[in-house]
């Protein structure tokens, strides 16, 4: 059976990655998915003022919240499907979840943003394909804001641009 791991995060855009899979179930419908919701921990400063079982009932609350999209889309189409919830570094969890679920894909879905942007973010996405062997399907999401397509790009070239002109002089 072939496995698939769509990590979700309650976002528009992780419901891309969860009409794929749909997509690919009616292709092939002995396809297993796996929605995976990974919460990260609270600091050590969180734990001593709030009791464990407050944080544990915070963090499933969060999980159960972003994996309703996704639930809810298969449930309506009838796509048999699991959950999981973790917790820990979003981008190692989702690695080591693909590993153990012996998944054939990871299939996640991104914001559209320009290749200056991908280039010096740290995203989940370029941690999960340094960590894992399993292959990695990127899904374009919906497009990035109008800051994050002109504005942020625009601030990385007037750096890139002062450090040269720094360099050269």
């Amino acid at each position: 059976m072939l496995k698939i791991l769509i990590p979700v995060d309650g976002s528009s855009n992780s419901l891309h990655a969860v009409r794929h899979a749909i997509n690919e179930f009616r292709k092939n419908s002995a396809l297993e998915i796996i929605l995976l919701n990974v919460q990260a921990p609270f600091s050590q400063n969180i734990g001593r003022f709030v009791s464990r079982k407050d944080c544990d009932d915070f963090h499933r609350d969060q999980a159960e919240q972003a994996l309703l999209s996704g639930s809810r889309m298969l449930d309506r189409l009838r796509v048999p499907y699991e959950t999981h919830i973790a917790l820990g570094s979003k981008a190692s969890v989702i690695a080591d979840m693909a590993r153990r679920f012996r998944c054939e894909r990871i299939v996640m879905s991104t914001t559209r943003k320009s290749s200056l942007i991908r280039m010096v973010e740290d995203s989940t996405i370029n941690q999960v394909i340094e960590l894992t062997s399993v292959p990695v399907e990127i899904i374009a999401g919906d497009e990035a804001s109008r800051v994050k397509r002109y504005g942020v790009p625009a601030g990385v070239g007037t750096v890139l641009a002062s450090l040269f002109f720094a360099a050269a002089n």
